[in-house]
């Protein structure tokens, strides 16, 4: 037991909370009756305040390990504190890759769940809960084994409650069966928002996987010009060797935390001329490896130093098909404000889950990584809420570190929903993070 100040990965808002480290579900009950006010936190890469507790006990989840043999319909059961990087390193030789995973590998399945986080699949497969067939929960009124057909409220209030009914333990899923450890990719760039839309919009039901970067620094008819990447898993005849080797460790590290305003609209304007330069105009069937495509950020261990000690706030939110116009309108609003941002990644959504909670719904999703220091960044942001909200949309709670509690019930209409399930299961509500704190996410 430690104190210790935590923050998101964007490192914004850091508090102090006592750390704990439990060993099994025995620790996890006897902490949770024992403290007023707790959140479980994994590698701490929710980009907020959502794995954090000022003043309260923060359970750290990393020693809730262990992964089961994977059977032959590809179930495994998995200890909350596991990382997808961990569970791959298990799973690809075998033949198996995780059914979702986010744009790092360094999540821990617990969280993975607790955001149900989404990836470049979605449109084909859903998020990461739609997957999961069993868990096991420890609430504050005891534990629980739940899945779809297993006190089902309870379940889906879990998937995407970021954290806010109960700590994990376990939790069962079904992989998907690979043949190599590479994918095959098509690459195509546009020279405009409207041009990569269209071909996203038209074009992604033929693969699994898709994903754009867009360019919010350009402005007139280059407005948005991007990279669109999409591709499928690679089988033993599509590469001339096929191998199934693990994840690559980071083979680069920032040591420290780079100067202030060195991603700067100057510095960020100048990369992502040389990104979209070095990119191919249309190339079709190259083979990459599973850490190229889907890690990109993971060869780089602490690459978030390099926002310096202010930090950076992603904001992602999405909206529905029909509303596509909404991300033309931020993308226009960012490029008009000059408001850098140094990474904008857009996808499509298919259908999402039952949770209350959880984050995707069918359409168009976009991601922004924004320097703290900008005077406007405040303003461009309150105004992008606006344009989500008039547009039916929501703000991703996993990335999420402002925005404000007044918006939430119009992004979540289904909240009362999730505080139900929350308060059979924690009468006193002591689930609580900074994040279900500023947003009002406890039950009164």
């Amino acid at each position: 037991m430690e104190r210790a100040a935590l923050s998101g990965w964007g490192r914004t808002s850091p508090s102090v909370a006592t750390l704990v480290t439990p060993l099994n579900e025995a620790d996890v009950a006897n902490e949770l009756a024992s403290s007023p006010a707790v959140i479980a936190r994994g590698l701490g890469r929710s980009y907020g305040d959502a794995a954090q507790l000022g003043g309260g006990l923060v359970i750290d989840n990393r020693d809730l390990g262990g992964i089961s043999p994977i059977d032959d319909g590809g179930v495994v059961t998995v200890g909350a504190g596991v990382s997808v990087d961990e569970l791959l390193t298990f799973a690809i030789p075998q033949g198996w890759f995780v059914p979702v995973t986010p744009g790092t590998r360094q999540v821990t399945i617990g969280g993975a769940v607790a955001a149900d986080v989404h990836g470049k699949n979605h449109h084909v497969d859903g998020s990461f809960g739609a997957h999961v067939t069993e868990m096991r929960l420890v609430t504050p009124s005891g534990p629980f084994t739940i899945s779809p057909t297993q006190d089902a409220d309870l379940f889906w209030a879990t998937v995407g409650g970021m954290g806010l009914t109960g700590v994990l333990t376990t939790v069962t899923l079904k992989m998907l069966r690979i043949e190599t450890d590479q994918v095959l990719v098509d690459t195509e760039r546009f020279a405009d928002l409207d041009g990569v839309m269209s071909a996203m919009a038209s074009g992604d039901e033929a693969y699994r996987y898709s994903v754009a970067w867009v360019d919010c620094m350009t402005r007139g008819k280059r407005m948005g010009r991007s990279i669109l990447t999409r591709g499928d898993h690679a089988t033993k005849g599509d590469v001339e060797t096929p191998t199934l080797k693990g994840p690559r460790p980071p083979r680069l590290s920032v040591p420290f935390d780079a100067p202030s305003g060195l991603l700067n609209p100057l510095s960020i304007k100048v990369f992502n001329e040389l990104w979209f330069r070095s990119a191919p105009r249309h190339q079709l069937g190259e083979a990459q490896s599973l850490s190229t495509f889907f890690h990109p950020l993971d060869g780089v261990r602490d690459w978030n130093r390099l926002y310096g000690r202010r930090g950076f706030v992603q904001y992602q939110f999405c909206v529905p098909g029909s509303a596509g116009e909404t991300v033309v309108d931020a993308i226009t609003r960012l490029s008009s404000s000059r408001v850098p941002s140094f990474l904008a990644v857009l996808k499509r959504f298919g259908a999402g889950t039952p949770g209350p909670l959880s984050f995707p719904m069918p359409g168009w999703t976009l991601a922004l990584d924004l320097p703290v220091g900008p005077a406007k960044l405040p303003g461009v942001l309150d105004d992008l809420d606006e344009m989500v909200l008039s547009a039916g949309g929501r703000i991703y709670f996993a990335k999420d570190a402002r925005l404000s509690p007044q918006k939430v019930r119009a992004m979540y209409p289904r909240l009362d929903e999730f505080l139900e399930a929350k308060n059979r299961v924690d009468p006193e509500h002591k689930m609580v993070s900074d994040l279900a704190r500023r947003l009002h996410l406890v039950g009164e």
